[in-house]
């Protein structure tokens, strides 16, 4: 059984195999990667259920929903900060040992804005 979604090998090795299928999650992953280009050196690492954005450790993260649960949300970033952050933005945000992991659903490019652009910022300089 598989429990990947249609069109997504099971072990994607790109970003774009990795959102096979879905053109707007592709167009976000394209515009959080052009973001974080900016900021400077890092490693993208994809998974079976992640793209992972990352320094000395990961502090960006784009997934699936889908994969998961039934969603209509083409992706979920999270970004990984040192301290929780204040937005309704957020659809959640959890405290893991020594940071807070934030999720925003994406539905379009579009919302790679100013804000965003500022919270991949303090965690790519979190992640030093």
């Amino acid at each position: 059984m598989s429990h990947g979604s249609p069109g997504v090998p099971a072990d994607p090795r790109t970003p774009e195999e990795f959102f096979a299928g879905s053109a707007t999650g592709q167009a976000i992953h394209d515009a959080v990667a052009a973001v974080v280009a900016g900021l400077g050196p890092h490693e993208v690492r994809v998974s079976r259920s992640q793209v992972a954005f990352r320094r000395r450790r990961g502090f960006a993260y784009l997934w699936r929903p889908e994969r998961y649960l039934r969603s209509d949300v083409p992706a979920v970033l999270s970004v990984a900060l040192p301290e929780p952050w204040d937005s309704p933005r957020f659809k959640e945000s959890v405290r893991l040992a020594h940071l807070w992991m934030h999720h925003l659903e994406v539905l379009s490019a579009a919302e790679i804005d100013d804000e965003v652009r500022g919270w991949l910022r303090a965690a790519y300089d979190a992640a030093g």
